[in-house]
């Protein structure tokens, strides 16, 4: 049943890319068995992570992006990052109203995910959804991301290339750069820049930067609901992916990613395995008990519980 969803995700069949991610959010073992299909046909896609603080207008320039891609011929994957609804746990904004227009299209698929809160779930089911848009042979995946904070950063590094959003002279940029944005940033952009001059905002950002292996983080700035100066964004997103492989970084950049992914990935699964197994335990219930009574205390039981552990890894491997 995998290898046939599986081979449907190759094919770009939309409707198995959206059961493939499902599978994907759900994690555990289907997750699994679904990406050791897919892995080997993944790695052409040029990941885009499009972040910022909220309201500079990241979903019209995604949508104006998406149309100049198209335009240039490439398949474009878009997953959408948004905040959890606090009663459903569901994304709010859902497949993103501004960017309908190219739900319907072959060559586009555009797929919401609720970040739940879950900073180290959300980046690892993320970083897996873009691989399924890559192996369902997208040209460009792009990642959008809420707003600004630790969750937008971790999903934003997990690309090729990382735009951030601001917006003129409303004091964003100096909250983005508190974040850390200036560097994780290749390229930043000043959106709706009708609405005042931007080219303080521009200054700004422009004197916080510093080049990073050979490249300088240009400074642009877009009217995305216009469309105005959006080709010009696009030209530089091509522009740093022929200097990533020019230069050998996209293939460093993701050795690094996937360093980082696999030490998370299995202190991750080896915390799962473990509480499930350490819970059925006697050894457990006789500590917690302990600690509830407090006949001993949560620092002392934390040792003990370090010995449970290692006791069960033990008889794992015996």
């Amino acid at each position: 049943m995998v290898s046939d969803l599986a081979s449907r995700v190759l094919k770009g069949d939309h409707r198995a890319l959206a059961k493939a991610i499902s599978i994907v959010e759900a994690g555990g073992l289907g997750r699994r068995r679904l990406i050791q299909e897919l892995y080997p046909r993944t790695g052409k896609a040029f990941t885009i992570g499009i972040t910022g603080p909220t309201g500079t207008g990241k979903s019209t320039l995604v949508d104006k992006t998406i149309q100049e891609f198209r335009r240039r011929g490439r398949k474009v994957g878009v997953l959408a990052i948004d905040p959890s609804s606090p009663y459903t746990g569901g994304a709010v904004l859902g497949d993103r109203i501004r960017m309908m227009d190219h739900t319907l299209e072959r060559e586009v698929y555009i797929r919401s995910m609720a970040s739940r809160g879950d900073v180290g779930g959300l980046a690892r089911a993320a970083i897996n959804t873009i691989r399924v848009l890559d192996a369902a042979g997208m040209d460009v995946v792009i990642v959008e991301t809420v707003g600004a904070g630790q969750t937008e950063v971790q999903v934003a590094t997990a690309v090729d290339a990382t735009v951030v959003v601001l917006m003129p002279q409303l004091g964003d940029e100096v909250q983005a750069f508190k974040a850390g944005f200036n560097e994780i940033g290749d390229i930043f952009v000043v959106n709706k820049a009708d609405i005042t001059n931007p080219s303080k905002t521009m200054f700004n950002v422009a004197s916080g930067l510093q080049e990073k292996n050979g490249w300088r983080p240009p400074v642009l700035k877009t009217v995305a609901i216009k469309g105005i100066g959006v080709p010009s964004f696009v030209d530089s997103l091509e522009k740093f992916r022929k200097f990533l492989d020019e230069h050998g970084l996209r293939e460093e950049r993701a050795r690094k990613r996937l360093e980082s992914e696999l030490i998370e990935a299995a202190f991750s699964d080896f915390y799962t395995e473990t509480v499930n197994r350490l819970k059925q335990e006697k050894s457990w219930r006789h500590l917690l008990g302990q600690v509830t009574k407090k006949r001993i205390d949560p620092e002392t039981a934390a040792s003990k519980l370090v010995r449970a552990i290692a006791r069960l890894d033990v008889s794992a491997n015996a």
